[in-house]
């Protein structure tokens, strides 16, 4: 196998003047459409069921509490491990809060769909489109935060 350090003509950086170079770190467009439609489908497929759903509604009031708090600790465990890892400083209080808020939000909905009286279906439902929503707000933050990255260094 070739060596990275060997440069080649097909590996060389050197671009000519009139070539438009896409940075290869910055998220594409079929990228950043899939995460936002991945958690539009994981939300509101979750919303439509609870709205949907034969319970009472304090029950669909706590399944939604469980999806809004698990965007928002998914969302900051992102922002304070990139943090971390740019050098910025996030303290251990909040980085700790912020997984022990996942965590929990995770334990609350296993919690509370173990002990529903709903089909087995409904419940595989809600933790599937519980753990989409939760995946793809993660894959949303981190495409927001590199394309405002690559806007700033481009002005």
């Amino acid at each position: 196998m070739e060596s990275l350090q060997h440069r080649t003509e097909e590996n060389s950086t050197i671009v000519k003047h009139d070539e438009k170079v896409r940075n290869p770190f910055k998220p594409t467009a079929a990228f950043i459409g899939a995460s936002w439609f991945a958690l539009l489908a994981g939300t509101l497929g979750y919303c439509i069921g609870l709205w949907n759903a034969s319970m009472e509604l304090n029950e669909k009031g706590y399944y939604f509490t469980i999806l809004l708090f698990g965007l928002f600790a998914v969302i900051s465990v992102q922002k304070s491990v990139r943090d971390r890892s740019e050098g910025l400083v996030v303290t251990d209080l909040y980085y700790g809060l912020s997984w022990f808020a996942t965590i929990a939000s995770m334990i609350l909905l296993t919690i509370g769909l173990w002990n529903a009286d709903i089909t087995l279906s409904e419940k595989g439902f809600y933790a599937m489109a519980f753990s989409l929503s939760m995946f793809s707000a993660i894959a949303v933050q981190k495409n927001t935060r590199d394309s405002k990255m690559f806007e700033d260094k481009e002005l």
